[in-house]
C-alpha cells in the first residue's frame, strides 16, 4: 500500500491493542477471546484487549489509537502444533478514499489496517498470531492442543509488547 503510516510514538509507551475473536461457544474457536480474558487480568498498562466473535470495521477505530496491533485467532489447518506469528500489512479493497469494508460487515486483519488506513491516515505495526486448534465442535471447553497453544500465545504476545518497548 503506497504511503502507509505506521502510528509509533517515541516520546511515550507504545500503546498495544490485542483482539481476540472467534465462537466462544464453538470449542477451539474461543482461543482468542480466552487469550484476551487472561490478558484483561493481568491489567497491563497501555494495553486494550478486546474479545470478538467476528472482526468488524468498528474496530478501526481503536487500531487507530494503538502503537502495535495484535490478532489472535485458532487455526485448524496449522501444519504444526506451534502456535504461528504472521506480520502484517494493510491489504484488500479498502483504499485510500474507500470505509467500507470489501466483503461485507466481517473483515480479515489486513482489511481492517487498510481501512484504518484509509480513514485515519495511518495504521498500527501489526502481528496475526495462529493457534494450533482441532475441536470445533459445539461447547465451551479447549482441545489439549488448544491449551497448549494458548500458553505458548500468551508467551508470544508478552515478547512481542517486551520487544517493542
Amino acid at each position: 500500500m503506497e504511503n502507509a503510516t505506521h502510528s509509533f510514538s517515541s516520546e511515550a509507551s507504545p500503546t498495544f491493542l490485542v483482539v481476540g475473536y472467534g465462537n466462544p461457544n464453538k470449542g477451539d474457536d474461543a482461543i482468542g477471546q480466552k487469550i484476551v480474558a487472561q490478558l484483561q487480568e493481568l491489567k497491563t498498562p497501555n494495553l486494550d484487549a478486546y474479545s470478538v466473535k467476528y472482526l468488524t470495521p468498528e474496530l478501526s477505530s481503536k487500531l487507530a489509537r494503538a502503537d502495535v496491533a495484535i490478532f489472535v485467532d485458532a487455526c485448524k489447518f496449522n501444519t504444526t502444533d506451534t502456535v504461528q506469528v504472521k506480520p502484517l500489512n494493510a491489504c484488500g479493497t479498502e483504499t485510500t478514499g474507500t470505509t467500507l469494508p470489501g466483503f461485507g460487515h466481517s473483515c480479515s486483519p489486513c482489511s481492517l489496517l487498510a481501512l484504518t488506513q484509509s480513514v485515519y491516515g495511518h495504521f498500527p505495526k501489526a502481528w496475526l498470531i495462529e493457534v494450533p486448534a482441532q475441536d470445533f465442535a459445539i461447547g465451551h471447553s479447549l482441545s489439549d492442543l488448544a491449551e497448549k497453544g494458548l500458553t505458548q500465545a500468551l508467551q508470544t504476545i508478552t515478547s512481542l509488547m517486551n520487544s517493542a518497548v
